[in-house]
């Protein structure tokens, strides 16, 4: 049972952003620091990828864990919800199956996709390391 009203729960959801989130702001400060040049939300690449890099054809993706069902058991931010799992189960489902068609677009298309989840952007040296090895 939802402890909001409908209208208090839509005005949530209703700040829920798809982009300059959090961790999408954080990861593209780390690959700043590190030198790297990007643009951002390309529309004309399937997806919209969050950070670009044009010149060498690689596009990195921020997931947030929930909303793109993070696959690794460990994770405990992709926990599912525990009301109305009817809509919740078919909804983010369909999340990660159109991720998965838009990177098998891109890659059909010459581009090299590199997707970081939200609980792993903690540790800042790995995610440096991931990013200049996929970048390099």
């Amino acid at each position: 049972m939802d402890i909001l009203t409908p209208e208090e729960r839509s005005a949530r959801m209703s700040r829920v952003r798809g982009r300059d989130t959090k961790p999408e702001m954080f990861v593209r400060r780390v690959a700043h620091c590190m030198g790297y040049r990007f643009r951002l939300h390309r529309r004309e690449l399937p997806g919209v990828p969050d950070l670009v890099f044009p010149s060498r054809r690689k596009v990195i993706f921020v997931h947030g864990c929930f909303w793109h069902r993070h696959s690794d058991p460990d994770c405990r931010l992709a926990r599912m919800p525990k009301s109305r799992l009817d809509f919740w189960v078919t909804k983010l489902e369909n999340n990660r199956k159109r991720d998965e068609i838009h990177l098998t677009r891109l890659a059909d298309l010459g581009w090299e996709s590199l997707v970081i989840w939200e609980c792993q952007i903690r540790d800042r040296e790995t995610l440096q390391a991931r990013i200049r090895e996929f970048l390099k």
